[in-house]
């Protein structure tokens, strides 16, 4: 049986837990006082680098303190992912992030050494991309509702190419073939630069990928783009549907940016990163930069970047298991 605290323990509690909210409210006070490091999960020029960069030359000069993106890649972006939440949470180290280490990787992956939705400290939604669903144009089908009906009467033919097994672009396409009832073969890249070149030649049907790599092409009519993954047509493609417009409601499917800390960083150091990312990210520099990499411009607070994480999850769960896919 537990034992009632004491009077003396109780007040002695609440006497630390004031300290340290105090000390708190003054070290944000001073932050940042030196360099801050972002660290990215993906390379250099990859839309999460750019992201990274266009927030860090606002940070800088709204902050008068260094904001440096450092690029570590590796297992999906858990290495970097790991090095951060293994950083002090002191807002010297920050992690710019898609929705696969700070969501779907809890996923993919059984030996996993962080959890996402409990060892990060939430700071700003920052956007989205969203993802394509595009043939080439020798696949006689001209909607995505033909896409599905050749692939029921000619089962075998179709292969569909995502960026690579387990990311986005390969999960996104078992849902679509779960829900639309079709099956076609799944081929894995090493990114979307030599998928879109197989789709332009022809060697593989279908690809489900994320849209920037594909909007010139589009645009040209190298490929015919059927469908995108969100629950809103494309700024950059805004003859293309939706695909609840072309026929399968239930999918949306984009992967998110968001700013986080490692767990314990002071609520104070976040409310004012927050404020400044958040100010950018709704102004209409911010909207008109990342729409030209094919990002949507998110606003959202900690709060909104917890249920992000969440609901990812819970979205993903049973894909990822009926398709048994892993990446351990």
């Amino acid at each position: 049986m537990m034992r009632p605290i004491s009077r003396r323990r109780f007040m002695a509690s609440m006497a630390g837990a004031s300290v340290l909210a105090v000390q708190g409210r003054a070290f944000a006070d001073t932050w940042p006082s030196r360099p801050v490091t972002i660290v990215v999960p993906f390379p250099a020029g990859a839309s999460t680098d750019v992201v990274a960069r266009l927030l860090a030359e606002k940070l800088r000069s709204e902050l008068g303190q260094g904001f440096v993106v450092e690029n570590k890649i590796g297992a999906g972006g858990n290495i970097a992912a790991t090095g951060v939440v293994r950083a002090a949470p002191d807002g010297y180290t920050l992690f710019l992030s898609t929705s696969g280490p700070l969501a779907t990787n809890k996923l993919l992956y059984k030996s996993l050494s962080f959890d996402p939705l409990a060892d990060f400290a939430p700071i700003a939604l920052v956007g989205d991309v969203q993802g394509i669903v595009a043939v080439h144009p020798s696949l006689p089908v001209s909607s995505f509702a033909e896409l599905v009906a050749y692939g029921k009467a000619n089962p075998g033919k179709l292969t569909f190419g995502s960026p690579g097994f387990g990311l986005m672009g390969h999960v996104t396409g078992e849902l679509i073939q779960r829900k639309a009832g079709f099956q076609m073969a799944h081929v894995p890249y090493r990114g979307s630069a030599p998928l879109s070149n197989d789709l332009l030649a022809g060697t593989v049907n279908v690809a489900i990928d994320f849209l920037p790599s594909y909007i010139p092409h589009v645009k040209s009519g190298g490929i015919r783009a059927l469908a995108v993954t969100s629950d809103q047509r494309a700024p950059q493609v805004p003859e293309v549907p939706t695909l609840a417009e072309a026929g399968l409601p239930g999918v949306n499917a984009t992967s998110w940016f968001a700013l986080v800390g490692p767990k314990g960083l002071p609520d104070a150091i976040t409310a004012r990163a927050a404020a400044v990312v958040r100010a950018y990210v709704e102004s209409a520099e911010a909207r008109e930069k990342l729409a030209t990499i094919g990002v949507r411009a998110l606003s959202g607070d900690a709060a909104a970047v917890r249920a992000a994480q969440t609901q990812e999850v819970a979205k993903w769960a049973d894909v990822v298991r009926a398709a048994a896919i892993s990446l351990d």
